[in-house]
C-alpha cells in the first residue's frame, strides 16, 4: 500500500490574478514550471557555482538523527567548508543537508541573481533561504513555525515533495509541542502496520527539477527527499489567515519557549513522552486499539 497522494497541479507559467484566484485563495499547492528563465540564477546557479563563490565558507549541516533534548533549536549537527560539502554531494550519498541558510547575509552578491516575483503576495526580502541535500537525504515531515506561504525554487537535480494540509493533523502522528511528526516514519515507503492512521491521510506529491517553483500554502506539512544532489531557495510571505497568524505567534513566543524549558527540566524523558503521545493521541482520535 502507498500513501493517498494526488499529483500537485502543474502550470507552465501563471499570472498574478490566476495564482491568487486558483491557488492562494483556496490554499492549494501548484508547481510553476517556467517562470524564472530570465533570472541570472537560472543559468548560473549550480553546485559547482556555489562551490566557486562560497567554497571557503563554513556551512551548518544537518542529518536525520532523532531529536535529542540537548539539541538547541535548529542547532547544526556538523560544519564543513562549502567546497568540501559540494565534493561530498557529488561523490556519494550523504545524509548531511544544509538547512535555512540565509544567502543575503552570507553572500550579498547572490541577491543580484534573482528578483522577487509578483504573485500578488508581499514577500519577505530579508529571508531568502537555501537548502542543499545529497541523493536520498530527506527532511522530516514538518511545517514551518510561522505558517508562511512558501515559494520553493529548485536548482539542479531532482527533488520529491510530499505535502499535507493542517486538516490531516489527526492522521500524521504529530509530536505535541512541536512542528514535526514521528521521525521514524518513512514517508517514501510507510509501514501501515506500524502507523495505521496514515492510511486516512490525503496529501499531494510532486517531483521538482531545475527552474521549477513549488507553492506551499500556509502551514502545509512538507517532506522533501533529494532524488539526486541539488539545492533550492525558499521565499516566503507571512500568513494572511488570522487563525494561522495567531498560531504563528503562539509557536514563536509560547510553544518554542515552553518546549525548550521542558527539555531543560526533564531532559530526554520529555522527548520520549512526546514521542509516545504522538502515537497515543493519534490512535485515540482514530479509534485504533
Amino acid at each position: 500500500m502507498k500513501l493517498n497522494l494526488q499529483e500537485i497541479p502543474r502550470v507552465k507559467t501563471i499570472t498574478k490574478e490566476d495564482f491568487i484566484k486558483n491557488y492562494f485563495k483556496p490554499q492549494k499547492p501548484v508547481v510553476i514550471e517556467n517562470f524564472i528563465e530570465d533570472w541570472p540564477a537560472y543559468q548560473k546557479w549550480s553546485l559547482d557555482y556555489m562551490k566557486e563563490i562560497a567554497g571557503d565558507m563554513e556551512v551548518p549541516l544537518y542529518d536525520d538523527r532523532p531529536v535529542d533534548y540537548k539539541d538547541g533549536f535548529n542547532e547544526p549537527h556538523a560544519k564543513m567548508k562549502m567546497a568540501e560539502y559540494v565534493d561530498l554531494l557529488k561523490k556519494e550519498p550523504t545524509k548531511y543537508r544544509i538547512f535555512l541558510w540565509n544567502i543575503l547575509k552570507e553572500i550579498p552578491s547572490l541577491q543580484n541573481d534573482f528578483s522577487y516575483p509578483d504573485f500578488g503576495l508581499k514577500l519577505m526580502k530579508s529571508l531568502p533561504m537555501l537548502f542543499f541535500g545529497g541523493t536520498n537525504s530527506h527532511t522530516f515531515m514538518h511545517y514551518d513555525i510561522d505558517l508562511a506561504n512558501i515559494f520553493h525554487f529548485h536548482f539542479e537535480g531532482k527533488k520529491q515533495c510530499i505535502l499535507f494540509d493542517q486538516k490531516q493533523n489527526n492522521f500524521l502522528y504529530k509530536i505535541p509541542h512541536s512542528l514535526i511528526v514521528r521521525e521514524d516514519i518513512d514517508f517514501s515507503n510507510p509501514d501501515f502496520e506500524k502507523w495505521p492512521a496514515l492510511e486516512k491521510a490525503k496529501g499531494y506529491i510532486a517531483n521538482l527539477e531545475h527552474g521549477n517553483i513549488l507553492y506551499m500554502p500556509e502551514g502545509y506539512w512538507h517532506y522533501m527527499k533529494y532524488l539526486t544532489p541539488g539545492f533550492s531557495m525558499s521565499l516566503r510571505s507571512i500568513a494572511k489567515n488570522p487563525k494561522n497568524l495567531g498560531k504563528a505567534v503562539y509557536n514563536l513566543f509560547v510553544m518554542r519557549n515552553y518546549d525548550n524549558l521542558m527539555r531543560r527540566i526533564k531532559g530526554q524523558k520529555w522527548i520520549d513522552w512526546k514521542n509516545e503521545q504522538a502515537i497515543t493521541r493519534t490512535h485515540k482520535k482514530n479509534r485504533i486499539l
